[in-house]
């Protein structure tokens, strides 16, 4: 009988999306009936929940940061009362780390101390292995080994209910025009791209007889940034920017032929639902945090950008090193993406 398994993980989108894989390497461990498989419990952020509502097998559990101690001891009250024999503490983030104290269990797996960071170490019992230079859904994949597991298999089946896939269907006509999408920003504004390099791209791919469709949230930032993509395009593109909602999202990206897209949520998702990515890294280090299943078609200009502004090549940095300087994006040129672009064409057609 598998152990009573809480998982703490709160965002952000990207890396609630690598924990899944994890859910179906507990899930495949322990098949059988529902006494042999008690459901498992993950405390999880509001958009993470929206994202993920409908996973099967799993008790989500909302903490919303803004209610600070308040809301976790109301998380505490809402928790099984005789607790769990494993807590995966799978964030180190102070608030993370703090929140993870309201949650009773008797093993507490953590992370290596070299992903450690804000007193993680004071508020766990055991670790996972020490394996540097992994991409985040490999390390959040090794949350199973403590448990005498493995995880050789990598699976999503992210819920996606069959209204979002219709709404997605209903955007664009099924007429075989390849969809190059553009979803231009994280949540780190210096790792986005600009917004005429945006339309130079769009605009080759129209060229190349693509439907260009943006996508987004709805923030002002992502808004402002879509509209001046569109002032800077000659040719038609599809805004979809702030109309789809989280469950909508992966039925969208799973409509695209490509997605273009600096390190973000919906470069996760979209992976996730087996669509190809074309990433924008010069802040981020793509082996560590580029799409998990097919990097082929990343820009990678963080070398570049480690030897501009750190003065040391990336493979002196320490593993996970952001680089979110002002202007580190202008590494990335149109040339780059638009050679990204063609490599996909010659790959796919």
């Amino acid at each position: 009988m598998r152990p009573s398994l809480c998982l703490l993980r709160l965002s952000a989108l990207g890396d609630v999306t690598h924990v899944v894989p994890l859910v179906r390497t507990l899930q495949r461990a322990w098949p059988g009936s529902p006494d042999r498989t008690p459901p498992l419990h993950w405390i999880i952020d509001p958009a993470g929940k929206r994202l993920l509502d409908g996973l099967e097998g799993v008790v989500f559990h909302v903490y919303d940061k803004r209610t600070g101690l308040a809301g976790m001891r109301a998380l505490r009250a809402a928790l099984p009362p005789e607790g769990f024999d494993v807590l995966l503490q799978m964030q180190v983030a102070f608030r993370a780390n703090l929140l993870s104290a309201h949650v009773r269990a008797k093993r507490r797996i953590g992370y290596d101390r070299s992903r450690s960071k804000d007193l993680h170490g004071l508020f766990i019992n055991e670790r996972i292995p020490d394996r540097p230079g992994i991409h985040v859904l490999d390390a959040i994949g090794s949350f199973c080994e403590p448990l005498g597991l493995k995880q050789t298999e990598v699976t999503w089946d992210l819920p996606v209910p069959d209204a979002a896939r219709e709404w997605a269907r209903a955007q664009w006509p099924e007429d075989g025009t390849p969809v190059l999408m553009i979803s231009p920003c994280s949540s780190h504004a210096r790792r986005n791209w600009y917004p005429e390099r945006h339309a130079a791209l769009a605009d080759h791919a129209v060229s190349r007889g693509w439907r260009v469709v943006l996508c987004g949230g709805r923030s002002e930032l992502e808004r402002s940034t879509a509209d001046a993509i569109l002032a800077a395009m000659r040719g038609p593109a599809l805004d979809l920017v702030g109309k789809d909602t989280l469950k909508q999202l992966p039925a969208l990206l799973e409509r695209a032929r490509l997605l273009v897209t600096p390190d973000s949520g919906p470069m996760h998702i979209a992976n996730a639902m087996g669509t190809k990515v074309l990433g924008l890294h010069a802040a981020s280090n793509p082996a560590r945090s580029g799409p998990y299943s097919d990097r082929r078609y990343c820009v990678d200009r963080y070398d570049d950008a480690a030897r501009k502004y750190l003065g040391k090549p990336a493979s002196a940095l320490k593993w996970g090193t952001k680089i979110e300087h002002d202007g580190v994006m202008d590494l990335v040129t149109v040339d780059d993406a638009m050679g990204a672009f063609e490599r996909y064409r010659a790959d796919h057609g």
